[in-house]
């Protein structure tokens, strides 16, 4: 008799994937090899292995202070794994492998990478690896050029392959702790190379994998682009220098006090790239201002684009949301955005991953309340930097207690997967009903 094939959705394979690698994560962090001291507790480990696999940030130890080369590799390891997807990793190793690549295999890294239509996926598969490859390598090397020099030569080209691997994942951790505990990239807050380097890491993986193949097909010539690639790039460049503006404004005597103006202007857009999910940081975060920490929670909320290693709602979701908005007001009929008219699949998907969002970040501040005395803008700083794999904090993960610690491992979990994905995973086949309900109008507004 013939086995019956296991014919799961895609959703449950990313979720189910996904908790398999961070449990095999938590289980090498666990070892004695992978930390200074030989001892981590499970949490720990889970917690780390999570926020690694998500691409997060989030950590309850110093990277550098607490884990051995060994642990740091295996986090690194987790980091890429996480930050390109193990489907996307998989297929790339099947078709070394000369392997058939079936129509299941691709509707899965389709629904993985968020591409816009099955065709084409292997293809695209391999120029995201080889592409990734590239820059990683790109930015390891312009990091190394700067780091050597104080770091040593191993040291140096060490530290430029991880923090290239971690900006391009917007992962946010960082090795920084050799010279001061959590101190990220404080220290280079002017230094113009590592500036440069991370946001333009953070940024073009914050982009997304369909926009890379958009502008290798069409290079310059923005007419020619799909409306995805359009809608990401403009308003990619609107989060970064707008909020690169906001944050001179708001933090001109605070954090960036004292600083020359070029350290200013570093500083401002570096917080409004590290914020779209990057989880780096220039400026001590716990010292922003209310309107810089409000500001950040914003950015952190909206994160980078679709299909990309970013988290958030996603810059796509965001303007949406907005033109649907918009045309309640105005009484347009449809919605149309640059000269196409959005699928009413589109407005309602990106509409609950907004609802959903804000009802996960929500519930697990008022959890987090109930269990610990926090400051009422910590604790959203921290449940929205994980929702969005950002990784930023006022600085109170590591005096997360154990039910605190579960609940973000959790936001993190949903955010890497994304929420509306991780809602699906629990939800039936789609349901048809053979009679409708009679309509009844209700007030709304």
């Amino acid at each position: 008799m013939k086995k019956k094939k296991l014919d799961w959705p895609t959703t449950k394979i990313l979720s189910l994937g996904f908790a398999l690698i961070i449990f095999l994560g938590a289980i090498l962090l666990l070892l004695p090899i992978s930390s200074r001291g030989g001892e981590t507790s499970f949490l720990d480990a889970l917690f780390t292995a999570t926020s690694a696999t998500c691409v997060t940030g989030l950590v309850v130890a110093d990277t550098y202070q607490h884990w051995t080369m060994f642990g740091q590799l295996v986090i690194l390891a987790l980091i890429q794994i996480g930050g390109l997807g193990f489907m996307t990793i998989g297929v790339y190793i099947s078709v070394l492998l000369k392997r058939k690549i079936g129509l299941k295999e691709r509707e899965n890294i389709h629904e993985s990478v968020s591409t816009l239509e099955i065709a084409g996926v292997v293809r695209l598969v391999r120029f995201i690896i080889r592409g990734t490859v590239l820059i990683e390598a790109t930015g390891a090397i312009l990091l190394a050029i700067r780091f050597i020099p104080s770091k040593g030569l191993l040291k140096g080209i060490y530290y430029g392959i991880f923090h290239s691997i971690s900006a391009f994942c917007n992962a946010g951790f960082d090795l920084m702790g050799d010279t001061q505990e959590y101190s990220s990239f404080v220290s280079y807050e002017s230094d113009p190379i590592v500036n440069i380097t991370i946001m333009g890491l953070i940024i073009i993986g914050g982009i997304g994998f369909i926009v890379w193949d958009d502008l290798k097909c069409n290079k310059f010539h923005f007419r020619k682009y799909l409306l995805h690639t359009k809608i990401v790039l403009i308003t990619t460049f609107a989060l970064v220098f707008g909020g690169g503006l906001l944050f001179l404004i708001l933090e001109n005597n605070a954090t960036l006090q004292g600083l020359s103006w070029d350290g200013k202007i570093w500083g401002a857009l570096f917080s409004s790239v590290t914020a779209r999910t990057a989880g780096f940081n220039t400026t001590d975060t716990a010292a922003l201002t209310n309107g810089g920490k409000l500001l950040t929670i914003v950015l952190m909320f909206i994160g980078g684009s679709s299909g990309s290693t970013a988290g958030g709602i996603k810059t796509t979701t965001l303007v949406v949301a907005i033109f649907f908005a918009r045309n309640m007001i105005t009484r347009t009929q449809g919605t149309n955005i640059l000269g196409r008219r959005l699928e009413d699949e589109t407005l309602k998907k990106a509409n609950a991953v907004v609802i959903i969002n804000l009802t996960l970040a929500s519930v697990a501040a008022f959890i987090i309340f109930a269990v610990q005395p926090f400051q009422f803008e910590d604790v959203l700083f921290e449940v929205f930097s994980a929702i969005g794999t950002v990784g930023m904090t006022t600085g109170i993960t590591r005096d997360l207690n154990v039910v605190s610690r579960i609940v973000i491992i959790l936001l993190m979990y949903c955010g890497r997967l994304g929420s509306l994905s991780f809602a699906l995973t629990f939800a039936q086949r789609k349901i048809v009903p053979p009679v409708q309900q009679p309509a009844e109008k209700i007030v709304v507004g």
